[in-house]
């Protein structure tokens, strides 16, 4: 497996791509001389009949390389203090620009912008943008655009206005907000982007090749920006929260008397270090107007991954992220940073009397936490965040007297990354490290790790005009605790050391640390073309565990992919564009067992009408699982294939339509799954966004976990033939009634039933047949009694060991209502009303009216919030 992935990637490594270059345009900015001009979108200032206007624009999409429908041509001006630019968009249908009111962040309809390459680095671009309706957006592009952060909200002003000539911008842009060099050329990057919404056009200023590898290096320049000195920041935002929780009251419980009150002061601040050092402290953070997870049901062994929504932590995730999955993505891949490990739920587990009553807390407190970021004259990139979490308790009450126990220590996070660019940017090294040490008190100390390090390097090199990219890292982990905790990590589901047929990994009680490795080798070709191709391995080692501040499912494998896919963009006959992938991969562990071997094909259209279809399939075979047992031997998996689908209609329309679904067969009966899911958006208004996204799954197995015994001297692992339901709806609603005075609403119904029968138990799980593998228990040698599966499997009347009925019906609503008014830039006050209503019965059946009539006649759990916050800037 190994030998063919290295093979593929030393075959492809020296091929040269060609590429054609084009020159890039200069524009020379003008040092503003007289009054400033009002920013109000109308240009009839006096101060724009300076400097000179700048057009030719070039369609990007969707007929690339031809000149635009419209015509489009922008002005740039500054003096000490601001940068201000006018972008005059010409249409020949007034009445036909799009101009749809949405909150910021999410423009809809016809969009200018322009980004600024201010470090001139050639890989990182501020953006500011404004659609036709006056709702700004902006982010950070950084790694030449494979990473766009739209957290980055900085404090700039701009207004638009329209006339028979079609529509303009008017931008105000402080120096402030943007990090440069000092340098007597005063030489930036810049790009002017133009989106005409009913065509589905995007022009640009400055020539892009479609199939370029990256966006800033191909941007113009700007010049003329001379005698400005770089600016630090200094905004202090204090802010204040209170909120009130109304609940049903549970008789004689002392903590759920029906009503809470809590009061809340903290304090958010960005400091410039430098002209190029920026910190972003957060002290007694609050984070009540975030959208509640959505709801699930995880039967597997491992934890869901969640997406991180907190601000603090979005912002700028990119700098701190050392991937060493597959991708680059971030959700759910191997990462040594998963932010969501700071402020979580209580981990601790506490025993209490019988009688007694407990308050947990819901997460855990965030004292105060660090991160500064920047990029040096000298091309280093770095990233530090430091966090501190309180000591979090159960109080416990037992007959009137109150105690105490921990359920989550004082703790610090730690993460460094730096990076050092080379060659003009087409080489990279870089490093990170990550560190958590915990005050565990007894309790916990036989529960988790009290210190955990994970560290890593990683270099990149681009070649031909960056179309080819090789990538490596590699990264080590180091976790020590008392002997219980370390047993407690061998244990774990991300390795199972005790499967007794596992000969490469031994389980040590006496250990009290673990250390392991893990890492990335990587070839892409991703532009100079039609054709992409990728190849990869990655690997980590039994030991590796990241999982204290990172994320990680397993341990002990190593992956290989290889991929190639075909892009098509120029409009032809009934396609705008599609592309068509293949890809193969094959995963192995540390003793050199093949686990899986798998083929993927995919692809996708979009139509001449705007409409698109997505299709794919995979085919998993030779498939081996050393966790289906959880801690059991390795059992000889069923083939698989799934495949999938997506159908949608005209995004550009009021009214959008789309399905999806998936379908999922393995062989010899052993799995069917099915799903489907519609999504309609609907904008009834320009300021009004409705969409509805209801799914329903149906999910037949016939070996599904459910608890693991003994029948005397042997092992029992018994599982049964689930049949599962799970109905959702999610409803979404957007009102923008000014663009920085907005209400969104979020509501999800959720209910889940799964029903157990057939149960059996594995008697040889490498067997070549399915049916051989396991023994089904008949119904003489299982009863139900209160509750409780009892099993006779010998038939001689005596109990040889039981089981808990493990059928469940999980009912859920949540729902979420945020007004948030900007009254002045980075001051705002949000008002949230938040409900959960929850429930959980023994029953398989999923009974969906009755199931939605009894979520909606359970008591809800209602929060009503208000905070405050006021931004001082100093400047």
């Amino acid at each position: 497996m190994t030998k063919f992935s290295l093979l593929f990637i030393l075959v492809l490594f020296p091929i040269l791509v060609w590429s054609t270059d084009h020159t890039a345009k200069h524009y020379k900015a003008t040092r503003l001389s007289g009054p400033t001009p009002e920013i109000d979108g109308v240009l009839d200032d006096p101060a724009w009949q300076q400097g000179e206007w700048s057009g030719d624009f070039i369609q990007f999409e969707p007929y690339h390389g031809r000149s635009p429908s419209q015509q489009t041509k922008f002005k740039i001006l500054y003096d000490d203090d601001n940068i201000y630019v006018a972008i005059r968009a010409y249409d020949s249908a007034p009445d036909s620009i799009v101009k749809r009111l949405t909150r910021r962040d999410q423009s809809e309809g016809d969009v200018v912008a322009i980004g600024f390459d201010s470090y001139h680095d050639l890989r990182t671009a501020f953006v500011f943008g404004v659609n036709a309706a006056g709702v700004k957006f902006d982010y950070m592009i950084t790694n030449d655009g494979q990473n766009e952060d739209f957290t980055w909200d900085p404090n700039w002003w701009v207004r638009t206005g329209t006339d028979d000539q079609g529509w303009m911008a008017e931008m105000r842009i402080p120096f402030s907000q943007l990090r440069f060099d000092d340098n007597e050329e005063g030489l930036w990057g810049i790009q002017v982007l133009r989106e005409i919404h009913r065509f589905g056009e995007t022009s640009l200023w400055s020539y892009i090749p479609i199939d370029a590898p990256g966006l800033v290096h191909r941007f113009g320049t700007l010049g003329g920006v001379n005698g400005i000195k770089p600016r630090r920041v200094f905004d202090v935002t204090p802010y204040a929260v209170s909120s009130a929780d109304r609940y049903a009251a549970v008789e004689g419980n002392p903590f759920l008397k029906g009503s809470d009150h809590n009061y809340k002061l903290g304090m958010d601040a960005k400091i410039g270090l430098s002209s190029n050092l920026t910190m972003d402290i957060s002290i007694n953070p609050d984070f009540g107007q975030v959208e509640a997870d959505p709801s699930q049901v995880n039967l597997t062994a491992y934890e869901t991954f969640f997406e991180e929504k907190r601000p603090f932590f979005i912002e700028g995730r990119n700098i701190s992220s050392f991937n060493i999955g597959l991708g680059g993505g971030e959700n759910g891949n191997d990462n040594l940073f998963y932010s969501r490990r700071i402020g979580r739920r209580p981990q601790g587990h506490i025993s209490v009397e019988n009688g007694a009553y407990t308050d947990t807390p819901g997460f855990t407190n965030i004292l105060g936490a660090a991160k500064m970021t920047g990029r040096t004259e000298s091309g280093f990139s770095v990233a530090i965040i430091d966090a501190v979490t309180a000591k979090e308790q159960a109080e416990i009450d037992l007959s009137g007297q109150r105690s105490f126990k921990m359920v989550e220590p004082l703790t610090n996070f730690f993460v460094g990354r730096m990076q050092k660019e080379f060659n003009d940017g087409n080489s990279m090294v870089g490093g990170m490290f990550t560190s958590v040490h915990r005050r565990n008190d007894d309790n916990l100390a036989e529960q988790m790790h009290g210190a955990a390090y994970s560290g890593g390097l990683d270099y990149s090199r681009y070649f031909r005009d960056r179309t080819w990219q090789f990538s490596v890292n590699g990264a080590m982990s180091h976790v020590s605790g008392n002997e219980t905790a370390i047993l407690r990590t061998q244990h774990s589901p991300a390795r199972y050391f005790q499967r007794p047929d596992a000969s490469h990994v031994d389980v040590d009680a006496s250990k009290t640390s673990l250390t392991g490795t893990g890492g990335r080798i990587q070839l892409a070709k991703t532009g100079g073309g039609n054709w992409n191709i990728f190849s990869v391995i990655t690997w980590k080692s039994p030991e590796f565990e990241i999982n204290d501040i990172g994320y990680m499912r397993e341990s002990d494998q190593i992956i290989q992919v290889n991929a190639v896919s075909y892009r098509e963009w120029e409009p032809k006959s009934f396609y705008r564009t599609y592309n068509i992938g293949m890809n193969q991969y094959s995963l192995w562990n540390f003793a050199g067992q093949n686990l899986m071997k798998g083929y993927n094909l995919n692809g996708f259209i979009r139509y001449r009408n705007y409409w698109t279809t997505s299709i794919g399939i995979n085919y998993n075979h030779d498939i081996v699982s050393t966790n289906l047992l959880r801690g059991g031997p390795a059992f000889r998996m069923p083939d698989q294939t799934n495949s999938w689908f997506r159908v949608g209609t005209d995004n550009r329309k009021n009214l959008v339509a789309s399905i999806n679904g998936n379908l999922t067969r393995g062989s010899e009966g052993y799995q069917q799954s099915s799903r489907v899911g519609v999504g309609l958006i609907y904008r009834p208004l320009d300021n009004l966004n409705m969409s509805l996204n209801p799914s329903y799954l149906m999910h037949s197995q016939s070996l599904q976990y459910v608890s693991r015994t003994s029948h005397g001297e042997l092992p029992r692992y018994v599982f049964g033939q689930i049949k599962q339901e799970v109905v959702s709806f999610s409803f979404r609603v957007n009102f923008t009634i000014l663009p920085d005075l907005t209400i969104q609403y979020w509501g999800q119904p959720f209910v889940a039933a799964g029903h157990y029968s057939e149960f059996k138990y594995i008697t040889d799980p490498m067997a070549d047949r399915l049916k051989d593998r396991y023994a089904i228990l008949g119904p003489d040698q299982v009863t139900l009694t209160h509750g409780t599966y009892q099993v006779d499997e010998n038939l001689d009347g005596t109990i040889d060991y039981q089981f808990g009925k493990p059928d469940f019906r999980v009912q859920e609503f949540l729902s979420n209502l945020v007004l948030r008014w900007e009254y002045n830039p980075g001051s705002t006050i949000h008002l949230v009303w938040s409900q959960n209503r929850s429930g959980f019965a023994q029953n398989g059946n999923l009974q969906y009216e009755r199931s939605m009539d009894d979520l909606f006649s359970i008591d809800a759990h209602n929060t009503f919030l208000i905070k405050m916050t006021y931004r001082i800037g100093v400047r």
